[in-house]
């Protein structure tokens, strides 16, 4: 079984699939290229810099995988979450031709990659079928298939009715030669490639402190560095910025269930509906008797829902209105996604740093191909070689008709600093359920608080070490979740994704508790900070 952090839920993946274990970096090493991040996009660019002959080196946080390539759903298309309508206003009609072909070309590339290596991750060409949903704009779909045969995918056609025998879902456009994978099972393949040629990837081994001189410099928390020509970071949030990206993309969670299904009675395919948050569906073989059902959805702003948990139960209401073969709820798990202001990742060469620094974030709901496009990009500007959509998706860019979107999303991240004067009294310890955490004000400071299984409190700052944004509790992941740039934190403080590089600061419980609890310090001795270099 793979390990989870405290309270997390498990995926369909992080359950069917045990990852190859790696030990922690010890000791200093020098490689042409150092990868943080042992997701999709940090193995695949890590592979294919492998393969130009570079020194690689991969350093992940925890385990391989156990970001957001083991939370998606999976599916792996030309087909966006942002509609070719609304990518042809950002980015032009030469432009969208160039987003197509470019996530046509991932498809393709990960194909060639499977072939070649001979990894067995269930990969299957597939066609996906885009269904009108019940609260879009009638026209949609219409709007839809001009757009996308303008952008170069000719094949789109106009069906009556997706192949789904269960509902109608009336008419749709259909896409061919669409992909899906089991995705741990495809990265474990990588990186078995990236050992057997010589590359390094070491686990448990967080970054905390990057530099960028005329090469570059990453220290991990155990304090050993690697030096490197080229540095890129993979992180679905660039962990290496304070401000160039974070103001250009928003954190939004996303949920997912799976359900066991009479065998062979969804049609294989790739579904999504024009809602807003739109609903997408998939199968994936689980035995025998049964397939795996995955169905996700009803996305928001990270640490912007109250009841977090409720979205699985909408998801879950939601499917079983429409699939009567359901024979049981199998999982639950949820993920993060980056939302680009322009609908498109931010792809190369990061802002603010030498050109020796590269980013791969911002995918937009569709990580399997934004990472493999990232990771294509990457490869060529190290190799310096020219690569057809190194503009486009360019980090640095500005899209001044994504204006709007830029003013709305940072108005919404300045509106969640007044969590600073908000009144939050402090919690009766009594009263709190266990498993459960709260914020509250203690003074000008805002704390939070978590009561674990023991019936034990941990209290800890809620002020997140990015940019000092106060957390929310989510009852779902049982995590610390920043509303501001989608820092995570377990149940306890410690951090699970970035921006944030450091923990929740733990405080002392004797000031918030009644004198017979024991103080935390006593049970839980604190972790010294890590020396800079």
């Amino acid at each position: 079984m793979n390990q989870l952090h405290p309270g997390e839920s498990l995926s369909a993946w992080l359950d069917t699939h045990d990852m190859p274990t790696f030990d922690p970096l010890k000791n200093n090493i020098n490689v042409d290229v150092c990868v943080v991040g042992g997701g999709i996009a940090g193995l695949t660019t890590a592979y294919l810099l492998m393969k130009e002959g570079k020194s690689v080196c991969v350093l992940e946080a925890f385990e391989l995988g156990s970001g957001q390539t083991g939370r998606t759903t999976a599916h792996a298309s030309a087909v966006l979450g942002t509609r070719y309508f609304d990518l042809e206003m950002y980015h032009s009609e030469e432009g969208t031709r160039l987003i197509a072909q470019s996530h046509t070309a991932a498809l393709d590339r990960i194909e060639q990659i499977v072939n070649k290596e001979k990894i067995d991750c269930h990969l299957e060409r597939l066609s996906g079928y885009l269904f009108q949903g019940d609260n879009a704009e009638p026209d949609t779909l219409m709007r839809e298939h001009t757009a996308a045969r303008r952008a170069g995918l000719i094949y789109a056609k106009m069906l009556d009715n997706a192949p789904l025998t269960q509902f109608k879902t009336g008419p749709c456009l259909s896409f061919p030669r669409q992909l899906q994978l089991h995705p741990l099972k495809y990265i474990a393949g990588l990186a078995k490639c990236i050992v057997d040629g010589d590359g390094k990837i070491f686990t448990h081994s967080p970054a905390v402190e990057f530099h960028n001189r005329d090469f570059a410099a990453v220290k991990t928390q155990s304090g050993a560095i690697v030096t490197c020509s080229s540095l890129v970071v993979a992180t679905n949030t660039p962990v290496n910025d304070v401000f160039a990206i974070h103001t250009k993309q928003a954190p939004y969670r996303t949920y997912a269930i799976g359900f066991h299904i009479i065998k062979d009675s969804v049609a294989k395919g790739l579904y999504w509906d024009t809602d807003d948050p739109y609903h997408y569906i998939r199968t994936e073989s689980y035995n025998d008797k049964y397939d795996l059902l995955i169905v996700g959805g009803e996305d928001h702003k990270t640490g912007q829902e109250a009841h977090p948990e409720n979205c699985h139960q909408r998801l879950e209401d939601w499917a079983r209105s429409r699939f009567p073969t359901i024979v049981d709820l199998a999982y639950r798990w949820s993920g993060q996604v980056m939302e680009p202001v322009d609908g498109i990742g931010f792809l190369g060469h990061n802002p603010l740093d030498r050109d020796n620094v590269f980013v791969i974030t911002g995918d937009a709901g569709n990580g399997i191909t934004h990472s493999t496009i990232g990771a294509m990009i990457v490869t060529d500007q190290i190799a310096q070689r020219e690569n057809p959509w190194e503009d486009l998706y360019n980090p640095s860019r500005i899209s001044l008709l994504s204006t709007a979107n830029y003013v709305r999303e940072n108005l919404n991240v300045a509106g969640q600093y007044g969590k600073w004067l908000s009144f939050s009294p402090k919690p009766d310890i009594e009263d709190l359920r266990l498993n459960e955490g709260r914020i509250f004000r203690d003074g000008m400071a805002m704390v939070a608080v978590y009561k674990n299984q023991a019936g034990v409190a941990h209290y800890m700052s809620a002020a997140c070490p990015h940019l000092g944004g106060v957390v929310s509790w989510n009852n779902a992941e049982k995590s610390w979740d920043c509303p501001c740039h989608g820092s995570r934190f377990d149940c306890y403080g410690k951090v699970l994704e970035g921006p944030a590089l450091q923990d929740l600061k733990p405080l002392d419980s004797s000031e918030f508790v009644e004198p017979d609890f024991i103080p935390l310090e006593k049970q839980y001795p604190r972790i010294t900070d890590v020396p800079i270099i």
